[in-house]
């Protein structure tokens, strides 16, 4: 039988593409992960070293941790581990520096406010329902992946919808701090789509790692100017 769209679809549909776009205030953030400074000490220049730069993000940052994590909480959500949800949603902020744990949790919160009483999933009712009760730190990867399991799109769908939005985000500082060009950074991210269709999901790793030389090597480099958490 066909699966049809109701009308709390289309609701639920709307408020995710509404959270996944960083152009509107409804809270979102993106770390950089040194982007200022790799900028300042001009290793990225133009539009080629900033694809280098967001190619290293996800190969560095994202594939050993985000991925991971969106991997995890998409098998427990399938096999009804309410308590390793819950685990991984608590334990998610101790991998992250304050600012971005905070962060995290607060822009959870947020869209959590929005969405909460969208759900038709049993098991992210649930997972809801211990946020709800303060049980659950809600933590914005964590939240996006149950409304997005809840919305029934694939794991796979997911971590490229989620990485495009940060690395859009991303990119989009370069124009107030680089020469680079809006229609040279258009072209890249467009670049992306192939890149990400390449991604072999089956070897997403089931340890979590925290350490990103990317960020560790610049922060280094340039106490001064550290990596910066655009929230908005």
């Amino acid at each position: 039988m066909a699966k049809h769209t109701t009308h709390t679809n289309l609701k639920s549909i709307s408020r995710f593409l509404q959270i996944l776009d960083g152009t509107f205030p409804s809270g979102m953030f993106v770390h950089s992960f040194g982007l200022e400074p790799h900028i300042v000490k001009e290793e990225v220049y133009d539009e080629k070293s900033l694809k280098i730069y967001l190619e290293n993000l996800i190969i560095d940052q994202y594939s050993k941790m985000e991925f991971v994590y969106i991997k995890k909480v998409y098998e427990a959500l399938e096999n009804n581990k309410l308590n390793l949800i819950k685990k991984l949603d608590n334990e998610y902020g101790s991998y992250l520096t304050y600012e971005y744990a905070k962060a995290s949790k607060d822009i959870g919160q947020n869209y959590f406010a929005q969405i909460k009483n969208l759900a038709t999933e049993d098991i992210v009712i649930k997972y809801f329902d211990e946020i709800e009760n303060k049980t659950c730190e809600a933590n914005e990867i964590v939240v996006l992946s149950a409304l997005s399991y809840d919305l029934d799109i694939s794991m796979e769908d997911f971590i490229v919808m989620w990485t495009k939005k940060n690395l859009i985000n991303i990119a989009a500082t370069t124009l107030k701090i680089s020469r680079i060009k809006p229609s040279q950074i258009q072209k890249i991210l467009f670049e992306f789509d192939e890149i990400l269709e390449g991604i072999i999901f089956e070897n997403i790793d089931k340890k979590i790692t925290n350490f990103n030389p990317l960020f560790e090597e610049i922060i280094f480099c340039h106490k001064n100017l550290e990596p910066k958490l655009f929230v908005t």
